[in-house]
């Protein structure tokens, strides 16, 4: 997400915000912080349908089909879907270009016996979104997809009015019909999630949510208001806010991407604001309750978002950039412990003004799914399956 730094006269009242805000949430950090349950077993499952040694072979590429008239696509994110008609589903922000007023979020569905993507539509609207809330919606982006216990497909989007993405609110909204058709999937609002005093600003979501053994799940979100740190919810079953514990105390990292390595031990991995150009990252031994910042990878990050998950103990994938200063170089990789990866795959080599970012992963009927933005023109996707040594 691109960063708005203040100018002229705004700096010190927006310095001044900026730490009132946090120190706001570092009282919600202790009053809200509350046990989070064991990681779901849909993660083992899926691992052990994917258990079986080997390298990643590329089977199928190639881009997720766009909306009419929509010149300008980024930041996607893959929902897998357990049973029906459709096996993936593909949200993300498009229009005439990114910010503009004409952005929505749009969504393709994975047939699953076909295996081909259906036709593109918007499912949620600024406009109709303003209305729904009661104020003005000038940018909608980054959405990121949950299906809770009950089926019911949540979805949490960065909605801006005045000041761009870094007075940012996160819109909590839910899935409005109760069929399985793609055609009739519909989202209304449920809240703006109660992050700050000054309106709920300057939160923004971007990558996976982690599923709990409870039916509930932890949504990594970040502050980004002239510094920058990760921030992990945690929701109920039934899709309530119940809990916020800030996981770094660094002030240059954002979009945190969880990965679990046990039922309590996880690593949040990050991007980096920073000239230092690693992945960063920080490590919890009590299920989210308490978080403590560890050495950078070596890993090079350009100031990039990245998207990690963890397909069964001991094997855990990465996608992330490795090109400085750029986002021309996308890799896939692996590792075993989180700290130490090795290069699986190179999903992408381009040139410096090449941009390939913003990866989404999912695991479906034992396939390895990747998307990602192409040049800030549409979503590109991989799929990959795992071959015996």
């Amino acid at each position: 997400m691109p960063h708005l730094l203040p100018a002229g006269n705004g700096i010190a009242s927006r310095a001044l915000l900026a730490l009132g805000l946090a120190t706001v949430l570092l009282l919600l950090d202790q009053s809200l912080r509350s046990p989070v349950p064991a990681p779901a077993n849909a993660r083992r499952a899926a691992g052990e349908a994917a258990s079986t040694r080997g390298a990643w072979q590329l089977e199928q590429r190639g881009h997720l089909p766009m909306p009419a008239h929509t010149p300008a696509a980024h930041a996607s994110f893959l929902l897998p879907l357990p049973s029906g008609e459709h096996a993936l589903l593909a949200f993300w922000f498009a229009g005439s270009r990114e910010s503009a007023a004409d952005v929505q979020i749009a969504a393709s569905a994975l047939d699953r016996e076909a295996g081909n993507w259906k036709a593109a539509r918007f499912v949620v609207n600024a406009d109709t979104l303003g209305r729904q809330l009661g104020f003005g919606v000038r940018r909608l982006g980054n959405p990121v997809a949950w299906r809770d216990p009950q089926g019911l497909i949540h979805l949490f989007v960065v909605a801006t009015g005045l000041g761009g993405w870094a007075a940012s609110r996160v819109v909590h909204l839910r899935q409005a019909n109760t069929g399985t058709a793609f055609e009739m999937l519909s989202f209304a609002p449920v809240q703006v999630l109660p992050l700050s005093w000054l309106w709920n600003t300057s939160f923004l979501v971007r990558t996976a949510p982690l599923p709990l053994a409870d039916g509930g799940m932890v949504l990594p979100v970040y502050f980004e208001l002239g510094f920058k740190y990760p921030v992990m919810l945690r929701f109920s079953a039934d899709g309530r806010l119940a809990g916020l514990t800030r996981v770094s105390r660094r002030t240059h990292l954002l979009q945190p991407s969880l990965l679990p390595l046990d039922s309590t031990h996880w690593l949040a991995l990050m991007r980096d604001g920073s000239a230092a150009g690693h992945v960063a990252v920080a490590r919890t031994d009590s299920a989210g309750a308490d978080w403590l910042d560890l050495p950078d990878l070596s890993l090079t990050n350009p100031d990039a978002s990245i998207a990690s998950m963890a397909l069964y103990p001991g094997h855990l994938l990465l996608v992330h950039n490795s090109s400085m200063p750029g986002r021309g170089a996308l890799d896939l990789s692996s590792s075993s412990d989180g700290l130490h990866w090795h290069l699986e795959h190179r999903l992408e080599r381009g040139a410096t003004q090449d941009e390939y970012s913003y990866p989404s992963m999912a695991w479906v009927d034992g396939k390895l799914w990747i998307s990602y933005t192409d040049g800030r023109r549409s979503i590109a996707w991989q799929r990959f399956k795992r071959t015996a040594d």
